[in-house]
């Protein structure tokens, strides 16, 4: 009953907010004589105080509309690449010339734990002049029908490694805070497979890998309650008229309440400042209160099913290191990790992920050389400037851009990635296919010598990166290839590349001729 009531307070107060949103609007207008009076600021401020404090937050924009590339301003697109029912993965698209060398691929996860993914806009934007950049983009729980099913740790993990396979080889993992735990076993599993598509590096910031470790005051509250403590007082049924009305959640404004509580003299003390500087007129500083707490107080609700096993798994029995993980059943071991390089980034004067828990990483990745180990801890930041704020933009960001062009690749050639196809959202394993999937063409690909003689399709007028990246994986990775194909081959090789005609595809054909014949001269 206490999310009905919740939402009931919510719906009470919808006059009220109405009646000092219209208040406010009075003090303000400039014909009026008492709007430049310190009655006038005060009833305003008071107003706008009033309807902050009662508001419900919706989920904010990215908003990065541009970035600097080389000292270049450039557009910022932002796309949905890969969807499915918890996530959507977003890429943040830099419009770059055709001929420009390709930045690496950087996919960062995002933490679901009550708040969305626009936490980190400060953590995107300060890697945008550098690096191709995704990010996970979690659905809000109370938002999706009991229909959809559930999503539990091991769906989290399933979702990490769908994401990696599908932007392929040579990608760069970041996580920040929770998902460090399912993203460390999520490359490990891989790393177990020999998959071609584990990251060439994983950077954990602030992540609570050992909670054992400097124990703050949020993993010794999972201690001391139990996991049966969490399960009655918790875990609440989304209510009506939301979509996902039934739905068993950690609702939101519980985990706000936490955190504000946790340091409920700051967020009080701000809110007296924002107060004073309204009432005295100074703009910038209200500005940036409202900025900041227009994403702080905006939550979204997680599945039970996931925030319980987090809770039991990662804070109550520390199940990853003692070995005890699990991922559908199999074995979680680090250990397997020798291929990902590994960065660990924490903040000195974190309150929720103490200062060596991230760290841990290294221990359980004990089998990764020296050389592909790195770890940071910045002095003077919190949990919260880690990821955001000026240290993280001259500190740490740099570091982080540092270490993946100082391990660019995970060392796997394109054709031996193509030999190994992902498993589809559709759970219908293609992978014993993927050997004649690669040979697509009349000749098979040379695999012996394939390291050294890929071409650069981008010679070909109208095949730019993107165009380059569909041909690597539908298998051509030769001139001679494109050059050999058949009407029915090219008709074929259209459909993979989302319907492009072979007609189209005859200017690439004639081209690749050309530049084949110049080759062999």
């Amino acid at each position: 009953m206490f999310y009905q009531l919740y939402e009931l307070n919510h719906a009470i107060l919808s006059p009220v907010r109405a009646a000092v949103d219209a208040t406010k609007i009075y003090f303000q207008n400039p014909m009026n004589p008492l709007t430049h009076t310190q009655v006038g600021r005060t009833m305003a401020a008071s107003c706008e105080l009033v309807e902050r404090v009662t508001r419900r937050y919706g989920k904010p924009e990215f908003g990065l509309d541009s970035t600097l590339v080389s000292g270049q301003r450039v557009d910022v697109f932002e796309e949905v690449v890969w969807r499915k029912t918890f996530c959507d993965l977003l890429h943040f698209k830099r419009a770059l010339p055709e001929n420009r060398q390709d930045d690496p691929k950087l996919l960062i996860v995002a933490p679901m734990s009550g708040h969305f993914a626009t936490l980190l806009r400060g953590t995107v934007e300060a890697l945008l002049p550098d690096l191709e950049v995704f990010i996970t983009d979690w659905e809000d729980a109370r938002q999706v029908p009991v229909s959809e099913g559930k999503f539990d740790l091991d769906d989290y993990m399933d979702y990490v490694i769908e994401m990696l396979e599908f932007l392929g080889p040579d990608t760069h993992v970041l996580a920040v805070c929770q998902p460090s735990v399912p993203v460390l076993a999520a490359v490990a599993r891989m790393e177990e497979e020999k998959s071609p598509f584990a990251p060439a590096t994983m950077t954990l910031m602030g992540g609570p890998i050992d909670t054992r470790e400097a124990p703050t005051a949020v993993n010794e509250l999972a201690t001391k309650k139990g996991i049966d403590w969490f399960k009655r007082h918790v875990i609440m049924d989304v209510p009506f008229p939301h979509k996902g009305f039934m739905r068993q959640v950690y609702p939101g404004f519980l985990q706000l309440s936490g955190f504000m509580g946790m340091n409920l003299d700051r967020h009080m003390v701000a809110h007296r400042d924002f107060f004073q500087h309204l009432v005295e007129g100074d703009g910038d500083s209200a500005e940036k209160h409202r900025e900041f707490y227009d994403e702080y107080l905006a939550v979204m609700d997680l599945t039970a099913e996931f925030y319980l096993q987090t809770v039991e798994k990662v804070f109550i029995e520390h199940a990853l290191p003692k070995g005890e993980l699990t991922h559908h059943g199999h074995p979680v071991d680090p250990s397997f990790i020798t291929r990902t390089a590994l960065f660990t980034v924490e903040g000195e004067k974190d309150d929720i992920s103490g200062v060596g828990q991230t760290q841990a990483a290294h221990k359980l990745a004990r089998n990764l050389s020296q050389d592909k180990r790195a770890h940071y801890v910045q002095p003077g930041v919190g949990h919260y400037g880690v990821f955001n704020g000026s240290r993280y933009r001259s500190e740490i960001a740099p570091r982080i851009v540092d270490f993946i062009r100082s391990h660019p690749s995970l060392g796997v050639t394109p054709v031996q990635a193509a030999r190994k196809q992902p498993v589809p959202a559709n759970g219908v394993d293609t992978r014993q296919k993927s050997a004649t999937q690669a040979q697509a063409t009349t000749k098979p690909i040379p695999l012996d010598d394939a390291d050294d003689a890929v071409d650069d399709l981008k010679q070909l007028a109208g095949v730019g990166p993107k165009r380059e990246q569909e041909l690597n994986k539908a298998g051509i990775f030769h001139l001679w290839q494109i050059a050999t194909l058949t009407d029915e081959q090219a008709d074929d090789l259209a459909v993979r590349m989302g319907g492009r005609t072979g007609q189209d595809l005859s200017s690439w054909i004639e081209q690749a001729k050309a530049l084949t014949a110049e080759k062999d001269a």
